[in-house]
Formats: structure tokens, sequence, C-alpha cells
């Protein structure tokens, strides 16, 4: 693989839209994108292709806030409830299934495409068939109320490289390690900084676990969310990323930002492990890369838009980004 230097990173397109793109899936070995709308449709889109929309896949109702890749089909989840399938050539709809009571917050797929992860606010995580769309297993390890008596939310779930682990991340910060192949528990970890409650003016909560990633040999596994906030009724709080060795509980890494506001949407690591990238905002929007070996920021800038979602290319030379009315293409220079 081509060495990328992570500090170099460049906005080389920008697109305007008129919607807000929550989440986004890329195809292997191509510029093909599908990103989930708030208007209740998945796009089709080729950024560095002119027209730059290729189609659209519409049948939900509501935000769609989880879309993932398998491989013959498009799967999207949404404020609905509802899980759809997709084929990915045709553009028409194989299959809907009521898969989860409330808000469908992430849909992920295995490494190997065998499985789809769906987390919703009913705190629940279902492993689904992908080719039959039969559900194969429940996930339960999260409270559905804070301390405080008022709903969490399961905002995020992501699996380990070799698909043999998955991790959920709720509103709490609380976080569990599941074996895939038994649907066992594995580990938990909590970043409680990131669980804002004030109890004197607005008797509200806000924050929460928003992105979760494994390192490539999945030994680490990254949080990213925000800090104390004083206002709840804004992203006032610095962006914060916490990384854990999840099989001895212990926290390894600490960023708890010094620049940027708002929420960490997205994390991944690069193949070698080496460096986090994260991306999220609050107003407006931001990415950061952390050198994990030196446990530092190695660059942070502004970004176009609130970020709500990123894909990596294979080769990592290309990060596809959407958010506020905008997707945007970085790309990292040799």
């Amino acid at each position: 693989m081509t060495t990328i230097d992570p500090t170099n990173l460049k906005t080389t397109k920008e697109i305007g839209r008129p919607d807000i793109l929550f989440c986004v899936a890329h195809l292997p070995d191509s510029t093909r994108l599908w990103a989930g709308s708030s208007d209740g449709k998945v796009y089709e889109l080729d950024p560095m292709a002119e027209p730059n929309q290729l189609g659209e896949l519409a049948g939900h109702q509501g935000f769609v806030t989880g879309v993932c890749l398998t491989d013959k089909h498009v799967v999207s989840g949404a404020y609905d409830g509802r899980l759809m399938w997709w084929d990915r050539d045709s553009r028409e709809q194989v299959r809907s299934v009521e898969a989860h009571q409330k808000w469908i917050r992430g849909v992920v797929a295995s490494p190997d495409s065998k499985l789809v992860a769906s987390v919703a606010d009913d705190m629940v995580c279902r492993l689904w068939n992908t080719d039959s769309g039969e559900l194969v297993r429940e996930l339960h390890g999260h409270q559905p109320n804070t301390p405080q008596n008022f709903p969490s939310m399961l905002y995020c779930c992501a699996f380990s490289s070799d698909g043999a682990q998955l991790a959920t991340a709720d509103k709490l910060g609380h976080v569990v390690v599941w074996e895939v192949a038994s649907g066992n528990q594995l580990g938990t970890v909590d970043a409680p900084i990131m669980y804002t409650w004030d109890p004197k003016q607005r008797l509200h909560s806000i924050g929460g676990v928003r992105s979760v990633a494994f390192s490539p040999d999945g030994r680490l596994l990254a949080l990213g969310g925000t800090g104390q906030i004083n206002n709840i009724d804004h992203l006032e709080a610095l962006a914060r990323v916490e990384v854990f060795d999840w099989r001895k509980g212990e926290r390894t890494h600490e960023f708890p930002g010094d620049e940027h506001k708002g929420l960490v949407e997205r994390l991944a690591f690069d193949p070698e492990g080496k460096w986090l990238l994260a991306a999220g905002g609050d107003n407006g929007g931001f990415v950061k890369i952390f050198d994990v070996e030196a446990s530092k920021i190695a660059r942070q800038d502004k970004a176009p838009m609130h970020v709500h979602d990123f894909a990596a290319s294979e080769s990592w030379d290309s990060i596809y980004a959407v958010g506020h009315n905008k997707l945007v293409v970085w790309q990292f220079e040799t």
C-alpha cells in the first residue's frame, strides 16, 4: 500500500446539496457511493462523475441514518424503524423488514457480508442474515433509560476487521463488545464524560458515544463523542475521543480536544492502525487526525460542514464525507 502522509489532507471536491446526508457507504474499487438523506431516500452518487447523482432509492418514512453495502445489496435503516434491502444494480427494493420499534441509528455489514447489524433507540442490536433478511440474533446489553429515568439511545455499532467482535455504544457512554458467533458479552468500557445531565435548568441530557471503531488488530477500541456541556441547548463542549484496550478494560489514549467543538460522528483507523481519523461538528464541522503511536493530534481543520459520516477508499488515499448540505472528497497526498 502506498504510504500516506496523514498531515497532508486536501479538499479536492465539494458538492452542495439541499438535504442533510447522515450516512454513506462506498463501493470498493470505484468512486460510487450510497448516502442516506433527511428526505427519506438513499441516493446513489459518484462525486467524480457528471452528473454526480446517479439514482435514488425511495421507500423510508423519515431520516435515513444507516446504510451499508453487501455483495449484492444496499441495506438502509431509518427513523421509521425499518430495514430495507435494495438490489445494487437494478435499484429495486428486495425486502422491507420492521426491524426496530424506534429510530434506527446505525447499520453496518460484517466484513464477509454475511451479516448486517442494526442498532436503534429501542436499545437492541439485531443481527440479520444478509441473503434471507432473517433475524439471526438479538443483543441486549444497554439500559433503556438513563439514571434520571429519561430514554436512552443506542447510537452506533462496529465490527472488528475479522468480523469476530461487534461493539455497540449508547447515550450514557456505555460500550459493550460482543462475540458475534455466540452473542456473548466479551467486555465493556465506559466513557461517562461524554454524557451530560442538566438537573437544574433544562432537566435534559445530551451527548453519548456517537462513533466507535476497532483498530485493525482488534486490540483497541476508539470512542467518539463530546465533553461535558455547560449549556445543553448547544453542542458547546470540545469534541472528544477516548481509546481503550477493551479486553483489559483500560483506557490507553485520551484526546479531550483543544480547538473544535461538537460531536465526533465518525471514527476510523487507517489499515495499519498508526493513526485515527475523526470527523463531526456542531454548527460547523471538523476533521481530526490522531497519531496513535505518539498519542497526539497530528492535524485538525475545519470541515466545510457538520460531518455526519465518511467512508474511505481501500488505499485510504480518498475520504468521502457527507453532512449538512454537502458532500466532500478529501485526499491524502503522498
